[in-house]
């Protein structure tokens, strides 16, 4: 094999190694979306419709992964994605201390994230594609 065509291949290879960590930090944690729908959903119920439809869009808004919603947003404020995703007592808190806070906080009269999920919706709005 010749030094070209080793550089050739490491090249590749750094390349492929770069795009898989980029492809998987554009995508929503699963432990946290794990962690809500066992808080919050119940089988059978509107909000698990909703929650099945929207998937990762609980959180996020759009095919970006890294555009959240405000519900998104104020969960983001509480936890970090690597080093909190597998610490379900630090997600749970999280969510729990999110519900309480305004889904609009431009509108005096906007219903918590907690409000929104108790009636059977999405706590960040309508899904968006």
């Amino acid at each position: 094999m010749t030094c070209s065509n080793m550089s050739a291949r490491l090249v590749a290879l750094a390349l492929m190694i770069a795009v898989a960590g980029s492809a998987r930090e554009a995508f929503a944690i699963k432990q946290f979306f794990d962690e809500f729908k066992e808080t919050y959903v119940k089988e059978g119920s509107p909000l698990a419709a909703e929650v099945e439809t929207a998937k990762c869009n609980v959180c996020h808004k759009g095919k970006n992964k890294k555009d959240r919603n405000a519900y998104g947003e104020a969960l983001a404020k509480l936890l970090d994605k690597k080093e909190d995703k597998d610490n379900k007592e630090k997600i749970r808190q999280a969510l729990q201390t999110v519900e309480k806070e305004s889904s609009d906080p431009a509108k005096a009269d906007a219903p918590t994230f907690g409000g929104l999920i108790k009636e059977g919706k999405l706590p960040g709005g309508p899904a968006q594609e």
